[in-house]
């Protein structure tokens, strides 16, 4: 466990969460692996690399549901028998982003996120980033520039407010939490921002070039940003404009300048590593509803969970995916060899690595 790990741990016995609903969460976790043996056994996970992370996205389910489907709640048990240095998700935690939604139903659902996923995560000793998707704190605006889902933000800014006692990481920016904040962890640098929508502000963008160019930043021998939303698409359903960011040119300048290793966002449900220039474009895929196939196929939808290695010093990265119901590890050539959508093309990252080149995208 590394320190910062110790800390995380220490931090929540110091605030009692281990104790609370530990039982509840065991029990329904072995009704969870009980009711579907074949479906997801477990195996040994990957090499382990210096530092471990899970990746994890979309969990929800339809408008307002409190409740997770069967693979959220195994996904949380194989995270914890595998015990990972951290988690991320992501994105769509809940089910928002439909006007008429209540207060109350608001905090049913982060209830029902705290209860399945996070709990249980504390209680395990593993950190949970993340980065608010639009169903959970939509950024679109009105004409007169207050937001659209402006409850959904505040109940989402609430939640997570509560919770950033239990998150005793290395902080590095934390002045505009939960919508965006940076923390280390190890030699890597972890910065989320607001991709919960389609546009990425001016001020975003200038503060994430701030940090990953800072001394803490050119010190990181990993970088990662965390949006919710990707450049490009690469499912059918997400081929157009307002499910991708906007204008992608300056995000991808700033991916490059600052020599970030991995741009990782949701959102379009299906698994897809990609990498443009130097650049990883991990697109995660979902474990709630809504799996989709990739665009260009007719591939049957499947629902996924990531394992990150990174061994300090080496420049890449290594993905390990896995599939859920059944249980069983994902090959890069399972995968598209590459995915083109209205607004450019995406290369298998395998591909450009083997072959040692940069990509162009065709606009």
């Amino acid at each position: 466990m590394t320190q910062s790990r110790r800390q995380f741990v220490q931090n929540l016995v110091a605030g009692g969460l281990l104790a609370t609903g530990a039982a509840t969460w065991l029990q329904r976790a072995d009704r969870t692996w009980a009711q579907s043996p074949p479906n997801l056994e477990p195996a040994p996970p990957p090499d382990r690399g210096d530092l471990r992370i899970i990746a994890i996205s979309d969990l929800n389910n339809g408008y307002g549901e409190t409740d997770y489907r069967a693979e959220v709640h195994q996904a949380i048990a194989l995270i914890q028998r595998w015990q990972p240095d951290l988690v991320i998700c992501g994105g769509d935690m809940v089910a928002g982003q439909k006007l008429g939604l209540t207060r109350s139903q608001f905090q049913a659902m982060w209830a029902g996120f705290d209860r399945t996923i996070y709990q249980p995560l504390c209680q395990g000793g593993i950190p949970f980033a993340f980065t608010l998707g639009n169903h959970d704190a939509s950024n679109i605006t009105l004409p007169d520039r207050t937001f659209k889902y402006a409850l959904d933000r505040n109940e989402a800014a609430a939640y997570w407010r509560r919770q950033r006692s239990t998150m005793n990481w290395d902080w590095v920016d934390d002045a505009w939490f939960p919508f965006f904040y940076a923390f280390r962890m190890g030699n890597a640098l972890i910065v989320s921002w607001d991709a919960s929508g389609p546009v990425i502000s001016t001020e975003q963008l200038l503060r994430a070039e701030q940090l990953f160019t800072s001394e803490v930043g050119r010190a990181a021998q990993v970088r990662l940003l965390l949006g919710h939303m990707p450049l490009h698409a690469v499912t059918p359903q997400r081929n157009q404009p307002g499910n991708v960011l906007r204008d992608t040119a300056p995000v991808q300048s700033l991916l490059e300048r600052a020599q970030v290793t991995a741009y990782i966002t949701g959102h379009h449900h299906a698994y897809f590593p990609a990498r443009m220039g130097m650049v990883d474009l991990l697109h995660l895929g979902c474990l709630g509803g809504g799996a989709r196939s990739w665009l260009g196929t007719s591939s049957t939808p499947i629902r996924t969970l990531t394992v990150i290695d990174a061994r300090f010093g080496s420049p890449n990265l290594r993905y390990s995916s896995y599939q859920l119901n059944p249980f069983r590890s994902l090959r890069d050539d399972q995968l598209p060899r590459e995915i083109v959508g209205f607004n450019g093309r995406l290369v298998r990252r395998d591909q450009l690595l083997s072959k040692n080149h940069a990509l162009k995208v065709k606009i």
